[in-house]
Parts: structure tokens; sequence; C-alpha cells
């Protein structure tokens, strides 16, 4: 048991899941110009939870509407063809690593007007079971660290093309289990705006649609796990974009593509002085003095406008924290698909860089999705990839045409 919880906790490190501020000493370590990875507390708000999405490279604010659209762009449900949708996914998560941990979403979405839809998901992320030990390596129980967010959506249209929409979220992490004198359970509140265009468009004889998403999702307060509020981390609030160009082929085949541009909207961490024995500077306020970068000791708010002109590398870092997702996605006869996608991310700022692949099959009211993930790069020694072999499943049950007379037809 104690080999699994140090094998957990090292995973957790290799995908940025413990913030550097979460120190037992509270002391900053710096970080340096060849890998300075931005890190946040509740990292598995960014982990896209549908096999659609993942299947296409983790893309999905352009993408057309479904129930998982909370997650992505919440302005896109305002365009949902369907009255009533209910989807459940699951992704076994590291499994490489760890044989129980895991990831589940729920998402409902309702329309209650032509011109407005309400929404509601709730994200669950389990570590499994972990045996904690003290620093003599004392035993102190076996424990079930989770976290959680629940959140509600009102997306409206604003036009025969156009949407937006705003969302309130709250999110609990409960990681520490209590074990310690000073730890406790962590929350906070956030929100998501977000907006969304799509409109027809025709090339000679095939016509399709072209759309657009911004959307900039947890915004909210900071986190601590300790119970003097000493040490607070930023949650991962995130700015989205990108476009999408659907063409329908014809009566039977569409293909569509699509684009995201990502970026965590929080404080790069700073580059700290050290004196000739290599030992951090105290800048007599209780911190150390920064070489290059700014402090990341900020608000919530200036955080997020910091983020875009604070790394310690100038323009050309600013540039390395843009990850990159490139999709496509073909559908025969609205009832099976096929999806392939490409994700990067700098090596500086974490090195994830892997190829999805997915199929889905749409009949009647019931949608079925499944993805699959292949690193390419980032391999350690022993040939292997924390991400390597992730799947995802959803399911998704869709009434089309909201109004009294509700019939059950085949979904795209």
């Amino acid at each position: 048991m104690f080999k699994k919880s140090f094998v957990i906790l090292m995973s957790l490190l290799m995908m940025g899941f413990i913030a550097k501020a979460q120190i037992n000493s509270g002391e900053e370590t710096g970080q340096d110009l060849e890998y300075n990875v931005i890190s946040t507390a509740v990292p598995f708000m960014i982990i896209a939870p549908d096999a659609r999405s993942a299947g296409m490279g983790d893309l999905g604010v352009s993408t057309s509407p479904d129930v998982y659209s909370m997650h992505w762009n919440a302005a896109k449900y305002a365009f949902i063809e369907d009255d009533f949708s209910v989807g459940l996914a699951y992704s076994p998560w590291l499994r490489k690593l760890v044989p129980d941990m895991n990831i589940a979403y729920l998402a409902v979405s309702k329309r209650v007007s032509s011109k407005s839809t309400i929404a509601g998901s709730l994200k669950y992320f389990s570590l499994g079971e972990i045996n904690f030990r003290g620093e003599a390596n004392e035993d102190l129980g076996t424990y079930s660290p989770n976290e959680f967010a629940v959140d509600l959506c009102y997306s409206r249209k604003l036009g025969d093309y156009l949407s937006a929409a705003v969302a309130g979220r709250f999110i609990y992490s409960h990681l520490t289990q209590g074990v310690g004198n000073y730890s406790r359970a962590a929350w906070s509140v956030a929100a998501d705006i977000g907006v969304y265009y799509q409109r027809p468009v025709n090339f000679n004889t095939i016509d399709g649609e072209f759309s657009w998403g911004v959307a900039i999702t947890n915004m909210g307060s900071k986190m601590s796990y300790t119970v003097a509020n000493s040490r607070t981390d930023f949650i991962p609030t995130n700015l989205r974009l990108g476009p999408s160009l659907k063409l329908n082929i014809d009566d039977f085949n569409s293909l569509a593509f699509s684009v995201d541009i990502n970026k965590l909207l929080v404080p790069t961490p700073p580059i700290y002085a050290r004196d000739a024995d290599g030992a951090l500077i105290p800048d007599g306020n209780g911190g150390f003095v920064i070489e290059k970068g700014k402090s990341n000791d900020v608000s919530m708010i200036q955080g997020m406008i910091q983020s875009f002109y604070d790394a310690p590398g100038g323009f050309s870092e600013e540039m390395k924290e843009f990850t990159l997702s490139i999709g496509t996605e073909y559908w025969y006869n609205k009832t099976f698909a096929v999806r392939a996608g490409f994700f990067h991310e700098s090596k500086m700022k974490g090195n994830r860089r892997y190829l999805t692949f997915g199929a889905g099959l749409r009949y009647n009211v019931f949608a079925l999705d499944v993805s699959y993930l292949v690193p390419v790069n980032n391999r350690s020694n022993s040939g292997t990839n924390p991400l390597e072999g992730t799947l995802r499943f959803n399911l998704a049950f869709n009434i089309n045409k909201w109004g009294e007379n509700t019939k059950l037809e085949r979904v795209d």
C-alpha cells in the first residue's frame, strides 16, 4: 500500500495535480527557463470528460452542441437540437499506474424555449484507495480521496446565429481526508462565460455550417488545504477559443474540422534569485527575491490579467503557454461516426503530445461514444506513459423536437 500511495503521488506530480504552493515546508522552490509548468489546485476540472471531444484531440469550444457542452462552452446549449438530454461519461484514469482511479461525469440539458436552454452537470474524480503514511512511515489509515464539481448554466440565443451563456460552479476537494492537524478539505465557487456563433455556409454544391466559440471557465476563488488558510492555490481558470467547419458532402456523409486554442489564465511561476550557496534570498516581506518574472501571490482577477505578460522567459514563453488541439469527425447517415485528433503542448509547459481516436453510434434516442489516446512522446525509461491507453466512454439519451408533440428521431 505504501508503494501504491507513492506511485499515485508521483503520477499526480507528473500531471500537475500538486501545486508547488503545497510544499510541506511552505518554501518556494522556484522554476527555470527550461521547464516552467503552471500548476493549480483541482486540475481534474480541465480534463476532457466526454469521449466525443476526447476522440478529437480534447477540443469542443465550437463543435456542434451536445449534452456535454458544459465543459467546453455552455453557450452551445442554445443551439442544441434536443429538447431533453441526459449523458453519463466514464474514464479509468492513469490505469498504467493506478488500478482504481477514475473520472465520472453526469450532464443534463433541457430546452425551456426556442431561444434558451438550461443545463447542469456533476464531475467526480476518485483517486481510489490510498494508504496514508506519516513522517516516520507509520500507518495513518487507508482513505479514498476525491474531488467533485457541480454546476448549472443558462444559455440563450442573441440572434439567429449567436448565443451566450453564464454558468455557476461549486468545487470541492477532499484530498487529505483530514489526516494531519492542519489539513482540511478545500472548496471554491466559480463561474463560466461563453459565446458561440453558428451559421450555414455553401461551397458550390456542398453546404455546411461554420461556427466559432470563445469561453472562459473556472473563474473563481483560490483554494486552501490548510486550516489557517496560510497557503492558497489558484483553480484552473481557462481561456478556450477556436473555429469549426462542417461539410455535408451528400445526404449520407458529413465531415467536420475543428481547432481549439487553449490557455490557462493563471500566473506563471517566477524564477527566484539565489545566493552563492544556491539558497533562496529572502525579500524581507515573508517571500523571496524574484530574479525574473512576477510574483504569483496575487488575486484571482489580477492573476487572469497578469497571465498574459508575466512569463519569466518573455513573449516566447508566453506563446508556449498556449496548447493546440486539432480534430476531425466523420458521420455516415447521422448514425455512425469516426474521429481523430492531435493535442500539442510545449515541452516547457508539460510536454503532453498525443493522438486520439474515437467512434460514435447514434440510433433513435440513444448515443454511445468511445475514445482512445496514444501518446507520441514523453515516454519514461520503462517505455510507458501515464496517459497511454486512456479510454473514455459515454452514453446519452436524447429526445428531439422540443414542444408538446415530441417525436423520437435519430440525432446528429
